[in-house]
Order: C-alpha cells, then sequence, then structure tokens
C-alpha cells in the first residue's frame, strides 16, 4: 500500500505536534520487524478513499481483537533477498530456509485466526488479506524435516547424507578403539595426560616433549609452555583421512540437500513473497488497532467540506486519568476559532489536539473521541505553537512567529488546517493573561471566500 507523502512544511507540522511520538506508540504494538518498520513510515494522506480504507481496516482488525484477542506476527522476517537469489538461480542458506519455514508456520496460524466463525459471517475489510495468505505446509515440513538448527541437517534429509554419516560413526568408533589401546598400553608413559583430544580436526594424544620422537606420527600442535606435543599416530593417520574425505563428501551432500529445497521453494516463491507483504501488511493494521484498543480510540467520520466536530476528545499524550476532555466544532458556521483564557486553561492543548486528531485521522488511526466525532481532510496541516526563536536568522522569538504567520499565509488555501497559538500575546514583554488562539480552515482570497484575519 502506498501512501501519500507531506510536504517539507508539514514535516514541521508533524513534529510541533508531536505526531512521531503516537507513530512510535504504533510501532511497538507490531510485532514484526518489518511491521514495524511500516509503522514507522506512516504518514498522513489527503487521499478521502484511502483514508476511508484504512479507517475501515483498523475497525474491522479492532473488532476481530475485542472477539478473538492478540495474534502474533512476530515471525515475519525479511527474507526477499532470499526470495531474490531464488529468482536469479541461486540457494537459501540455512538461516534463510528457517524464516522462511517460520514464516509459513505463521501464515498458517494467522489464516486460522482470520478465518469465518460461520459462512453466514459477513466479509469485513480484511477477508482478502487473510483469503490470499498461503501457509504451504507441504513445504515448511520438508524444511523442518530436513533443517533441525542453525547449526544442524538432519541425517534423514538424504539417504546419502545418512549414509555418510554412518561411515564418520564407524571411523571414530575405530579411531578410539586404536587411541585407547596405546593410551592404555605401550605409549601410556610417553602421555602428558591419558586424554584423546582433537587438533586440526584430526584425533590427537598429548606426548610429553621429551618422548616425543618416541611415539610415530605427525604432530599438529605444541602447548604453550612446550612441555607437551599433541601427535596424531601413525596407527590412525588412515583412519583420521578417511574421515575427512568423508566430511567433504558431507558438506556436498548437504550443499546439495540445500540445492533441492531451493528449488521446491522457488515454486513457490511468488506465494511466499505474498504471504511475507500480507504478513506484514495485517501486522501494521493490527497495530492500528492495538493502538486505539489502548486509547479507547474511535472511528471518526471524515468528510471534505472543512467541518470538525469533536465529541469528549483527549490528548492522546496526556495521562488518560488527568486529561480532560474538549469539545469543539469547526468549517459548520464558521472557519475561524478563537480560543481565549487564562494561563494554563487548556488552550494550547486544545489547539493540539485538534492537530494532531486530524494527523491521526488522515493516517487511519482511530482517534481518542467519542463516537460520531468528524474530522475533515486537510491537504496541509501548518502550525505555529511554542516559543521558537530562529537563532539561524538572529531573530527574536516574535519576529520567528511572525515569518511563520507569513509563511502560512503564502502557502496555505482552502484546504489547509492552520493553528495559531498565542497570535496575539505581546512576545516583546510576556504573554498575555488572555491570550488569542487561532485554529481557522484557511480559504485563499482567490477562491472569494473568508481569508485569515
Amino acid at each position: 500500500m502506498n501512501y501519500e507523502k507531506v510536504s517539507i512544511m508539514n514535516q514541521k507540522a508533524l513534529k510541533t505536534l508531536e505526531y512521531d511520538k503516537i507513530i512510535e506508540q504504533l510501532a511497538s504494538y507490531a510485532s514484526s520487524p518489518l511491521g514495524r518498520k511500516k509503522c514507522l513510515e506512516l504518514v498522513p494522506s489527503s487521499s478521502l478513499s484511502q483514508i476511508t480504507r484504512m479507517q475501515h481496516e483498523t475497525h474491522d482488525a479492532l473488532t476481530r481483537l475485542f472477539k478473538k484477542g492478540h495474534i502474533s506476527f512476530g515471525d515475519a522476517k525479511d527474507i526477499r533477498g532470499a526470495l531474490k537469489r531464488l529468482e536469479i538461480g541461486s540457494s537459501m542458506n540455512i538461516t534463510e530456509f528457517l524464516q522462511t519455514a517460520a514464516l509459513l508456520e505463521n501464515t498458517a496460524r494467522v489464516k486460522a485466526y482470520g478465518r469465518r466463525e460461520n459462512a453466514d459471517q459477513t466479509p469485513d475489510s480484511l477477508e482478502d488479506l487473510f483469503e490470499t495468505l498461503e501457509p504451504l505446509t507441504l513445504l515448511s515440513t520438508e524444511i523442518r524435516r530436513c533443517i533441525l538448527s542453525e547449526d544442524e541437517i538432519s541425517d534423514d534429509a538424504s539417504p546419502n547424507l545418512r549414509r555418510i554419516r554412518r561411515s564418520i560413526k564407524s571411523c571414530e568408533e575405530k579411531i578410539h578403539s586404536q587411541l585407547i589401546s596405546l593410551v592404555n598400553g605401550s605409549y601410556r608413559t610417553y602421555l602428558q595426560d591419558a586424554v584423546i583430544t582433537m587438533r586440526d580436526g584430526r584425533y590427537c594424544i598429548p606426548i610429553k616433549s621429551e618422548y616425543k620422537g618416541q611415539v610415530p606420527g605427525m604432530v599438529h600442535d605444541q602447548s604453550s609452555t612446550g612441555s607437551t606435543f599433541f601427535v596424531e599416530p601413525m596407527a590412525v593417520v588412515k583412519l583420521n583421512n578417511d574421515i575427512r574425505e568423508l566430511e567433504i563428501e558431507e558438506a556436498k551432500e548437504i550443499e546439495v540437500i540445500l540445492s533441492t529445497l531451493s528449488a521446491q521453494a522457488d515454486l513457490h516463491r511468488d506465494e511466499i513473497r505474498y504471504d511475507l507483504e500480507n504478513m506484514v501488511e495485517l501486522d501494521f493494521i493490527f497495530a492500528r488497532a492495538a493502538l486505539a484498543m489502548e486509547q479507547n480510540a474511535n472511528e471518526p467520520i471524515f468528510n471534505t467540506e472543512g467541518k470538525i466536530h469533536l465529541r469528549k476528545a483527549r490528548h492522546p499524550l496526556i495521562n488518560a486519568k488527568k486529561v480532560v476532555p474538549i469539545d469543539l466544532s469547526l468549517g459548520e458556521d464558521f472557519d475561524l476559532l478563537i480560543v481565549t483564557g487564562p494561563n494554563t486553561g487548556g488552550k494550547t492543548v486544545s489547539l493540539k489536539t485538534v492537530g494532531l486528531l486530524t494527523l491521526m485521522g488522515q493516517s487511519g488511526l482511530h482517534i481518542p473521541a467519542l463516537d460520531r466525532s468528524s474530522l475533515s481532510v486537510f491537504d496541509e496541516v501548518y502550525a505555529d505553537i511554542g516559543d521558537e526563536q530562529s537563532i539561524e536568522q538572529s531573530l527574536s522569538t516574535f519576529s520567528s512567529h511572525m515569518t511563520n504567520v507569513v509563511s502560512f499565509l503564502d502557502k496555505a488555501d482552502r484546504n489547509s488546517l492552520v493553528l495559531f497559538d498565542e497570535l496575539g500575546a505581546d512576545r516583546g514583554r510576556g504573554a498575555c493573561h488572555r491570550d488569542p488562539l487561532y485554529a481557522p480552515r484557511a480559504r485563499h482570497p482567490h477562491h472569494g471566500n473568508d481569508t485569515l484575519q
């Protein structure tokens, strides 16, 4: 799903209205790495159809959460690089196979979660996403049969691998038998310790330095003190060579097994890619629903007429036990609203609440307000809130705000929401006790409508 990017000016509004903090909260509810990434990239859209679709998705996911509880998408790892290599004829590695199997197994669980409880149940907006998931059970089962862990391929992955490993085990048993007889027999007095050890992948015994010449064989290592040499007796050299050859044969057989599995996975490359994309999309949608559940939020009603009507709206970043809900209407009988009151009277919070809820709604997020609250779709949101002194331009706080005002007036049109904080305050001599705050829907004078005053 593609989302329309906001303008550079709106990036400032997103920061001013603390939209980034909401997005960080949203990302915390995603269970997969790609789902979290998708959440962090979410920006408001100005397309009513896209906003409506996303709001419906959030609503339907929230309904499912209430009915069935939460579902994890945590195994949706990014395997797109592996799928690309399959496309050009390369093989996947063990880690990628395990990630693919985990994805497919989780896909099966998610698909089961998404099934309707009865055939008469009306499909919702998420039905197609759940239906198009392909668990590919045969493939995931085959991967698990062949690959036990990051470090272990199953003996049963192929008859040839089983034969090779049996031969290796047989050689090892013969070596141990030979070395034990030497350790407990003729070489006993030459040993530093009566043990069998490995050096460079070869079975050796520790010989005291003064007896090194008494034991025919190959020296592979020496202790740090020089008192011990690790010698491979000639009696086991051929068996060690046989093991080395078998290990090379084993590595080649594992490559054949991974190549065979890769060929099987390649037959379902598109289905795996779609599974990954749909799982990430569902993770993204259910993160939005989980945030709505946490905030006790509701789906807003959208219009394109500049009308805002908030019922008991709460600022989502303020403690729910302390926040004071507000009722606010704009755009029905008037397009410019001035909020006045004493310091700490909640004027700035009210202004930020309107702006932040607008951004959230246009991002497909439910808003913390009573149902039947309505928002308008705006192409631009401009916000001048708080003291912002421009050091780079050597401007005073007042001049900085005036620069913002001029910039907003130059760019704002009938599809803009403009928020001014303390526009009428005497910033050079301190704040007034009854500062006017503006939350107008700007209209461009060329359209013959109301203009900012």
